[in-house]
C-alpha cells in the first residue's frame, strides 16, 4: 500500500495506534510495548495530535493495509534543515512486516524533498532493541541524553527514564 499524509479526520486511528503499540495488554503482542515501563494505557491523546497535525512544517505519515487498515505511522516535524521522527508506531499485530522500514524510507525522502540534511529522535534509553533497530536502519547514537519529559497523561514511569538522541545523516 502507498503511504499516505495523514489528516484531521485520521486523527481517532492515530491515537489508538500509537497507544496499542505503546501501552496496555495488547502492546505486549509486539516489541515495542513500553507497559512495562508505565502505569497507563496511554501514549498520547486527540488533542495532541491534532496540534501536531495542525502544527506547520509537521505532517504525519501513515501506512494502510491492503484493506485499509492503519498498521503504521509516523510524525515528521522540519526544524530548520533536520527533520524529527517521532510518535512512530506500527500495529502489534503487523510487526515484523518492513513495515517500519517502509515509513522510515518515506521518511528519509521526505526531509530529501524538504532539503534536509538529517534526520533525528528520542528513543527511552533503556530500549536496547529498539536503538539497535534504528541502527541497523542507519542512525547512530549522538551521545546527547535529554531528560524523559513526564507527563501523568501519558503514563507514570516506573523507574527513572531518560531519552537518547538518534540521528542519521542524508
Amino acid at each position: 500500500m502507498p503511504i499516505l499524509i495523514a489528516d484531521e479526520k485520521d486523527i481517532p486511528t492515530l491515537v489508538a495506534l500509537m497507544d496499542s503499540a505503546y501501552r496496555g495488554e495488547n502492546s505486549k503482542k509486539g516489541w515495542t510495548s513500553e507497559a512495562n515501563l508505565f502505569i497507563g494505557n496511554k501514549r498520547t491523546d486527540e488533542t495532541t495530535v491534532e496540534d501536531l497535525i495542525k502544527k506547520p512544517g509537521a505532517i504525519f505519515l501513515k501506512y494502510l493495509s491492503d484493506k485499509g487498515n492503519l498498521e503504521g505511522c509516523v510524525l515528521l516535524n522540519k526544524k530548520d534543515n533536520r527533520i524529527y521522527l517521532g510518535m512512530f508506531s506500527v500495529s502489534p499485530s503487523a510487526q515484523g512486516k518492513g513495515i517500519g522500514k517502509k515509513l522510515l524510507a518515506a521518511a528519509d525522502d521526505y526531509a530529501k524533498e524538504n532539503n534536509c540534511f538529517s534526520i533525528y529522535m528520542t528513543v527511552i534509553t533503556v530500549r536496547k532493541e529498539l536503538i539497535a533497530w534504528y541502527e541497523r536502519n542507519g542512525y547512530t547514537k549522538t551521545g546527547k541524553v535529554l531528560p524523559f519529559p513526564v507527563d501523568e497523561r501519558y503514563g507514570i514511569p516506573t523507574q527513572p527514564l531518560e531519552m537518547l538522541v538518534l540521528e542519521k545523516h542524508l
